[in-house]
């Protein structure tokens, strides 16, 4: 597995809160530390969406990792802001359609380093790697991927809750343009992001203790929906378009959730 060039894990600050860790504190888990979980439950106290959507979002990956290893045939993803593996991650629901699928994992938690070694592990015929790095570093992701991935062949690339941590001034969209720039026609952009404009107030508040507690490269914002529709420009976006969770080819025994969750999501095709 490719780790940081040194070969050494980075010290983990336990000390502020991080989004793998924090997401991780929203799902039940237990591989977090108390800047984690206080900031998973201040948040989730000034907006009681975020669990659910933390849920309905995990399900959306499942659904979108489904729909592409189907009918589309997209045998090698890129998932980059993986978190700490949890049960259906990218490479194992790939890899039921297909065993012969191959994932690239990236984050840049070392948290996240030390369960991918044991948890991110492929089926003979597939292949999974995991790379330590920052999603504003797309060269080194690029170059590191290529080890295992073909890019000239379609990819899934998986930006699943994870743009909200790059802000404007990082030019979010200019990061995911060259991202999908170097992956071949017919390759297709999985993305989630939290919304500004479903529940604004609560998500606001909820964003803001979050931000308190977050260590500065891992502050959030929240976008609207006409923001997250921009990071597919210039691809063909998949029907039901850009919506809230939910609504993204729901299946029929998926649990209930609320009407109304403060995440908008949408899956792309580069033509």
């Amino acid at each position: 597995m490719h780790e940081r060039p040194a070969g050494a894990m980075a010290p983990i600050n336990s000390s502020v809160a991080h989004p793998a860790r924090v997401y991780n504190a929203w799902l039940g888990g237990k591989d977090n530390y108390p800047a984690d979980q206080e900031a998973a439950e201040l948040a989730a106290a000034a907006n009681p969406e975020i669990i659910p959507a933390v849920r309905a979002n995990r399900a959306f990956l499942g659904r979108a990792v489904r729909e592409l290893a189907g009918k589309p045939g997209i045998r090698q993803f890129l998932d980059i802001g993986t978190g700490v593996p949890t049960a259906d991650n990218t490479h194992e629901v790939a890899q039921r359609v297909d065993p012969s699928a191959r994932v690239v994992y990236v984050d840049n938690d070392p948290i996240v380093l030390a369960h991918a070694q044991a948890l991110l592990v492929s089926n003979p015929e597939g292949a999974t790697e995991y790379l330590q790095a920052d999603l504003r570093d797309v060269d080194r992701i690029l170059t590191a991927a290529q080890d295992t991935l073909d890019l000239s062949q379609p990819v899934g690339l998986m930006l699943v809750a994870i743009l909200q941590y790059i802000p404007d001034a990082d030019d979010p969209y200019a990061i995911t343009r060259r991202l999908l720039d170097a992956l071949a026609p017919g390759s297709h952009l999985v993305l989630s992001h939290p919304a500004s404009d479903i529940g604004a107030d609560e998500v606001a508040e909820s964003m803001r203790v979050y931000n308190e507690r977050a260590a500065e490269h891992a502050a959030a914002t929240p976008r609207s929906h006409s923001d997250v529709t921009r990071f597919f420009d210039g691809t063909y976006v998949l029907d039901p378009g850009v919506v809230q969770l939910p609504q993204w080819r729901p299946y029929p025994e998926d649990a209930a959730t609320p009407d109304a969750l403060p995440m908008w999501c949408g899956v792309g095709r580069k033509p």
